[in-house]
């Protein structure tokens, strides 16, 4: 089985991944297309894609029977002792900031309910 997701890609491309898997979402393609056509589909999408991104998933003869191939994609498959995880950036501007940049101290309904008390 293999599975491609394309995302800002054009449609051209689209149309060029109909012709060997199935469109089941929009920028999803499945399909059980041979190794060497799997390839072929993978250049051909690393060649069209122009400024989008796309990964691959397929089968393969390993420990978790599958594997990964990314182009311009901010997460990539990494080997860990035999098992290919895909490593997260570390978003350094995300969530975990805005905790940080929270005022310290009591929150508005504890403030409340302690000034209530007296």
């Amino acid at each position: 089985m293999t599975v491609i997701v394309v995302a800002a890609c054009p449609v051209g491309l689209r149309g060029h991944l109909t012709r060997w898997l199935l469109e089941i979402s929009a920028g999803v393609f499945v399909g059980r297309v041979s190794s060497r056509v799997r390839d072929l589909l993978w250049e051909r999408t690393v060649d069209m894609v122009k400024s989008g991104r796309a990964i691959m998933v397929f089968a393969a003869n390993n420990e978790q029977g599958l594997d990964f191939k990314v182009h311009k994609h901010e997460w990539t498959p990494v080997d860990i002792d035999g098992v290919t995880l895909m490593l997260r950036p570390n978003d350094t501007e995300g969530p975990s900031d805005e905790n940080a940049l929270r005022t310290q101290g009591w929150s508005s309904a504890s403030r409340r309910r302690r000034f209530r008390k007296h």
